[in-house]
């Protein structure tokens, strides 16, 4: 039912809230309580005087009555109805839901809000401790901390004729390894305070290039037209606060305003007109090669999309995320596999569908390339570096897509990473 034919749900809900019954609000207006009725079961049309004298009587806007001040409680619910996966008729009566019953179906709202971010929240943290190399590395300076104590210790306890300058010797390594175990303790849980606060919390330099980015869309308007420089958007970032991640992201904005004076976002769009989104046609129209041209597209506002760089070592160095498919930085490879396989096959263009399972499932078109950057130099390997562009699609994905908790079937069984993460999965490998 339309939010427009559900005047009289809210009018029900409001006289209920007021304590109203409803023949009470029908002498009030001058009506008989059944016509009143037919109007509370949106069997009545209503408008006019009529409309203007229920929302005086029961203290509210008319337009309270009329729109509903739950635009976004219906939104929410679709996107929760969609989640899962129900028909779009089903999709449609979030209105009717949210008209009639706004207390149920708030709470649905609430339930999918709380989900979503605790989803979230999950996803990052098990990131964190499957793969952050600043936890191993604490984690690894803990346990050599205690180990080196217990050993001390046990020479102490077990050893009784030992002599006076030793054992004060490992008095001393036991007192300056406590006061290392307590520091490093103390610095572990400030690291896991911050990521329970906000699990986006930048914990790294990267970490901080990447929060840094999607601050600003990875777009730089100013920059592309030649009305800011480098370090004036480095000397504004006041995210960037190490002098590590403001070196990355000065290497990441030279690259971008690089790209920007060969490929001008006019005419990229002028040549997706002639030529759609294809990156190789792209490429030969532009003059530019297909690397450069998938970033363009990224920073593009006109598609949806992701993108992911890594060097030839594997080594992510951005990676922007579209939609609900968040792209990794450590582990989960079958996601990456496509960019992984351009590394294999430098100037080869890759194109392949990627399929997210579960409760945001979604498709998407994938587009990779590895190429040569940098200067040729004699007797040196020459420098190599993969782009991936990710296109959100409506299609459906192939047949070829791998069920959950199946493998990519490159990987072992036991060792592919699509069994630990069935979620993010690939189609057409």
């Amino acid at each position: 039912m339309p939010r427009e034919g559900l005047i009289g749900s809210r009018i029900r809900e409001r006289r209920s809230v007021a304590g109203l019954k409803q023949a009470d609000l029908a002498r009030s207006l001058g009506i008989s309580p059944s016509y009143l009725n037919l109007i509370e079961h949106n069997r009545r049309r209503i408008g006019g005087k009529l409309l203007l004298d229920i929302a005086r009587v029961l203290g509210v806007e008319p337009s309270l009555l009329t729109e509903g001040a739950e635009a976004a409680l219906i939104a929410t619910l679709r996107e929760a109805a969609k989640s899962a996966n129900l028909s779009s008729a089903e999709v449609e009566r979030a209105d009717e839901l949210t008209g009639r019953f706004p207390g149920w179906a708030e709470v649905l709202a609430s339930g999918h809000r709380r989900i979503t971010t605790l989803e979230r929240t999950v996803e990052v943290l098990s990131d964190r401790l499957t793969h952050d190399p600043k936890l191993a590395a604490s984690v690894h300076e803990l346990l050599s901390t205690a180990a080196a104590i217990r050993s001390t210790a046990s020479i102490l306890a077990e050893e009784k004729d030992i002599e006076a300058e030793w054992r004060d010797r490992f008095h001393s390594n036991l007192n300056e390894d406590s006061k290392r175990l307590a520091d490093s303790s103390k610095a572990l849980v400030n690291y896991f305070e911050a990521g329970q606060d906000d699990a986006s919390v930048a914990n790294s330099p990267q970490e901080e290039v990447d929060a840094f980015l999607a601050a600003h869309d990875y777009y730089f308007k100013g920059l592309e037209a030649g009305e800011h420089s480098v370090d004036d958007v480095i000397a504004q970032a006041n995210n960037l606060r190490s002098p590590t991640a403001r070196a990355l992201a000065r290497g990441m904005l030279n690259r971008m305003q690089a790209d920007a004076a060969k490929v001008p976002m006019a005419a990229l769009d002028a040549a997706l007109q002639k030529v759609g989104l294809e990156p190789i046609a792209l490429a030969a129209r532009l003059d530019a090669p297909v690397g450069l041209v998938l970033r363009r597209i990224a920073a593009s506002a006109a598609f949806e999309t992701g993108l992911v760089v890594c060097d030839r070592a594997g080594s992510i160095l951005l990676r922007k995320s579209v939609g609900q498919m968040v792209m990794p930085r450590f582990g989960s490879a079958c996601a990456l596999w496509p960019l992984f396989s351009a590394l294999c096959q430098p100037g080869q263009v890759i194109r392949t569908p990627l399929v997210q399972l579960g409760r945001g499932r979604a498709h998407f078109d994938c587009f990779a390339v590895a190429e040569v950057v940098g200067e040729t130099q004699y007797n040196a390997p020459p420098l190599i570096e993969a782009n991936m562009l990710l296109i959100a699609n409506s299609a459906p994905a192939q047949d070829t897509a791998l069920e959950v908790g199946s493998t990519c079937g490159v990987c072992p069984k036991s060792e592919c990473p699509g069994r630990r993460e069935p979620s993010i999965l690939m189609a057409g490998i």
